[in-house]
Parts: C-alpha cells; sequence; structure tokens
C-alpha cells in the first residue's frame, strides 16, 4: 500500500496533507495502467480508505481550524461541498465489483473530483492557510494523531 502520511519528523498540516494528496495521485495512476478486476478492487480499496481518511481529519481538524482565518471565506464551503461528491462515489465503489465500465468509470470521476479538488487546495487554500499565524505544526500533530487513530 501506498503511505498515506507526511514525511518522518513531519507534522506542519500542509505538508501532511499534500503527501496524502501525492500518494492518492500514484493510486490513481497505478490504476490507470489497466488492471485485472482482482487488483482493481485491491486499489480502489486502498483509494477509498486513504480517501476517506484525509477527508475526515480535513472536516474534522484542518478546515475548522482555518476556515475563519482564509481570506477567501468560500474555499471551506466550497471543499465540504466537493467532499460530499467524493464521499457519495466512494460509497458507491466499496463492495461492488469491477466488472463493467460503469465501475471504471466511477473511479474516472472519482479521480478527477479529486484532481479538481487537490488543485483548490494547493493552489488557494493552503497558501491563504500558511499565510495565517495558525500553528500549523500544532495542526499537523493533531491530523497525524487522529489518522493513526482512524487507521489503527
Amino acid at each position: 500500500m501506498v503511505a498515506t502520511s507526511a514525511p518522518q519528523g513531519s507534522t506542519d498540516a500542509v505538508a501532511l496533507l499534500v503527501a496524502d494528496h501525492v500518494a492518492v495521485a500514484q493510486l490513481f495512476a497505478e490504476y490507470d495502467k489497466g488492471q485485472p478486476n482482482a487488483d482493481k478492487k485491491a486499489l480502489v480499496g486502498q483509494l477509498c480508505t486513504a480517501l476517506g481518511v484525509h477527508v475526515q481529519i480535513e472536516e474534522e481538524i484542518f478546515y475548522p481550524a482555518i476556515e475563519s482565518l482564509l481570506a477567501d471565506p468560500l474555499l471551506v464551503p466550497e471543499a465540504r461541498l466537493e467532499h460530499a461528491g467524493v464521499k457519495n462515489l466512494i460509497a458507491q465503489l466499496e463492495g461492488a465489483e469491477p466488472d463493467g465500465v460503469m465501475y471504471d468509470a466511477k473511479v474516472k470521476v472519482l479521480g478527477e473530483y479529486v484532481k479538481h479538488h487537490v488543485q483548490d487546495e494547493q493552489a488557494e487554500m493552503f497558501p491563504q492557510a500558511q499565510a495565517t499565524s495558525l500553528d500549523l505544526h500544532e495542526l499537523g500533530a493533531r491530523m497525524a494523531a487522529r489518522r493513526q487513530e482512524l487507521i489503527g
């Protein structure tokens, strides 16, 4: 499985989330190479787990901490709406069999949602968060601890 945490010793919240983005992009790239159905199912399981944990720590910890501090008040509400679409597709994929074009289509659309979301966060949200007085290392430590709780 691809690691879904920030580099060793790093607890910066933005670095942790960027590392997640990289790990998920690698999983999507692996899926896009064309896999037997059993491998597709395993990759999608990894994707769903990684995305589920990522979404949860953003919604529980990162977004509440930064929302009132960002210059653009729409960034967090927009991100939450994007998460709703991601969670909907995750729910459709979990437990589904990779035996048709709809499965591949759902994975493709999930990848497009995630790519758009990542671009928004990395181009707009993260720079604005970094420009605040928020202690991103303390926030990252809380996020890393919550991740460990979620993944066991």
